[in-house]
């Protein structure tokens, strides 16, 4: 069984820097890798017996840039670019790897046929989040204390733990998302004891629910809950904070600000979402917190 836990933490102005220092190499280096890609794509598009009546490439056709290609290359990466040398190569494989995972959503349907969209080119902060693969391992880059993460080129790193690890679960993985009102970390923990799923045979009753438009859910009882329309409640602050954000200077202080408030309105509705969504339960009609 794996789950996850989302913790706050609290850097200094120097680790603050650095890791958007590191977001920012990141998200230079997937553009770039995405961008390998693409051309790739193209190149290996045109018809061999005959050329395109608009463009057709004449030079080589270089290899196939997938994962394993794309992350040979990241040492001659840091030998052109030696800003690259302070990111941890396993960070930098993480990255490949979440490219590589788009890449393939993009192309390779899905059980129903389903394709998703073409993975994009990530502008100026875009790119919120580095992955460590390993915790409190002996070669692991990340270690957790229980109070703050240590990292070797970031330091001390203060976590305000809200629940503490559940007992059995080792952490293994770690990674450190940058959000409009501050820094968090999620660790995932694993168990091997807990089963993941529970066998047909040990279920007693069971509670057949319809989600709807009118109705948030319908029970196979005629008990509903009704739409919270989170969004709808702050729609007319959230268009007034993004009038304000309209009238800025694209790229100055006051407009960046502006934003700021603007994604933080963002991430509260999508809050009380989640919350909403974990939270209910359908009991007599009426919600309650099963969470606990």
């Amino acid at each position: 069984m794996i789950i996850s836990h989302c913790y706050k933490i609290k850097p200094n102005q120097e680790q603050i820097a650095k890791i958007d220092n590191w977001l920012e190499l990141l998200r230079r280096h997937w553009n770039y890798a995405l961008g390998q890609r693409l051309d790739w794509l193209n190149r290996t598009r045109c018809q061999i017996d005959r050329c395109s009546l608009i463009s057709c490439p004449i030079r080589e056709i270089p290899s196939k840039p997938d994962y394993h290609f794309q992350s040979a290359e990241l040492k001659e990466t840091k030998k052109l670019f030696p800003e690259y040398k302070e990111i941890y190569f396993e960070v930098q494989q993480n990255n490949l790897k979440r490219l590589d995972k788009s890449w393939q959503r993009w192309l390779v349907p899905d059980q129903t046929g389903k394709r998703f969209g073409r993975p994009r080119f990530k502008k100026t902060g875009k790119l919120r989040s580095l992955n460590f693969s390993r915790v409190n391992h002996p070669k692991a880059a990340v270690k957790f204390d229980g109070k703050q993460i240590i990292i070797s080129r970031f330091g001390a790193i203060r976590v305000i733990v809200h629940r503490p690890i559940p007992d059995g679960f080792v952490i293994k993985t770690a990674t450190i998302t940058k959000k409009a009102d501050g820094y968090y970390v999620s660790l995932s923990l694993e168990d091997k004891s807990v089963p993941s799923l529970i066998p047909t045979n040990n279920i007693k009753t069971a509670v057949g629910i319809d989600v709807g438009l009118k109705e948030f859910l319908t029970t196979n009882t005629g008990e509903t809950v009704s739409v919270p329309n989170f969004y709808r409640k702050y729609q007319s602050n959230l268009a007034r904070k993004q009038s304000k954000a309209a009238r800025k200077e694209i790229g100055s202080n006051n407009w960046k600000k502006a934003q700021n408030k603007v994604a933080k309105l963002h991430q509260h509705i999508a809050r009380q979402r989640e919350g909403f969504h974990y939270k209910i339960e359908c009991s007599g009609g009426k919600t309650r917190c099963s969470c606990n």
